[in-house]
């Protein structure tokens, strides 16, 4: 049977547009990013591996990157849905995503760049209630962008607003590369357990390729794959690609092979929780005709 997908977590750019701070040709670390990435670029990959739809993560901290990938999305029939960019600390944010999911079906979330941020309690007390409750009270969700050194601020967040559905991007980017033996992974198992234990909160497995040794595999991820099983199960985690930064480590059919050998353990339904049916609940896509047509399927093999 063809496997289904849904990227969950992609971007585009445009480095000329000027907003992308942290996109610097001048590092060489960054720099094989540096240079337009647009769909056309990505859309026969995504036929290549049966990926249905994507969904559209925010590079810049402006509102002009957010209002670029909403044309985008209007555009381009893979893009089911984008996360976009606010400045989640002032009230009149809330106008500016008012008028945006007025205007555009396709913003399903906000997305602050929480790891770029000197203060890691930031998310902790800077969020203006006027804005929180906007994004509660439009569907939209939160995509929490953290490294380890957040958790703690990003569970006070979570405790605080038990209605807002929040995403961790890339499990929060544990630090393969330093080793299990260090001062992170303590914490980082235990507070991802305990945000685990909150029910808005779900889990992206992607971007850990980037965090991982060179030439990282299955078996270096699995010990990220198994706590996540764990504390969220498969119809709380979400696969992405996180390309095009996928690819400073890897491409997008390593990781889908590298993903599959974890995911692939699972019952044919869990695999389908994780590659398709989490992303496609959590941020509220469209379901697309082969979608309805795999629902009506197995809603026949029911009994009434």
């Amino acid at each position: 049977m063809t496997i289904q997908r849904i990227d969950a977590h992609q971007h585009f750019w445009r480095p000329s547009r000027g907003d992308y701070g942290w996109l610097r040709a001048d590092d060489p670390g960054i720099a094989p990013l540096y240079r337009d990435f647009m769909p056309a670029d990505l859309q026969a990959t995504l036929q290549a591996h049966h990926v249905e739809q994507t969904v559209l993560v925010q590079a810049a901290e402006s509102e002009a990157e957010t209002e670029f990938m909403l044309g985008l999305a209007e555009s381009t029939p893979f893009i089911g849905g984008v996360v976009g960019w606010v400045d989640v600390s002032l009230a009149e944010s809330s106008t500016t995503l008012a008028r945006w999911v007025e205007r555009h079906l396709h913003l399903k979330g906000v997305r602050p760049m929480l790891q770029d941020l000197a203060d890691t309690e930031w998310i902790a007390h800077a969020p203006h209630a006027d804005t929180v409750r906007t994004m509660q009270r439009l569907g939209l969700r939160f995509d929490a962008l953290v490294k380890p050194q957040h958790l703690g601020a990003l569970l006070r967040f979570v405790q605080s607003w038990p209605d807002l559905p929040v995403v961790i991007d890339h499990a929060a980017k544990p630090q393969l590369r330093a080793g299990w033996d260090v001062d992170w992974a303590g914490p980082w198992r235990r507070q991802m357990a305990e945000l685990a234990a909150h029910s808005q909160v779900v889990c992206k497995f992607s971007g850990l390729l980037t965090e991982a040794p060179d030439s990282a595999g299955a078996a270096q991820l699995r010990p990220v794959w198994d706590h996540l099983l764990e504390c969220f199960g498969p119809t709380r985690l979400l696969w992405g690609s996180d390309w095009p930064v996928l690819n400073l480590a890897s491409d997008y059919a390593n990781w889908i092979g590298v993903a599959n050998s974890l995911i692939g353990e699972l019952s044919p339904d869990e695999q389908a929780s994780v590659w398709h049916d989490t992303a496609a609940r959590f941020y509220g896509l469209e379901m697309r005709p082969c979608e309805g047509a795999r629902a009506a399927a197995s809603s026949a093999e029911l009994p009434p």
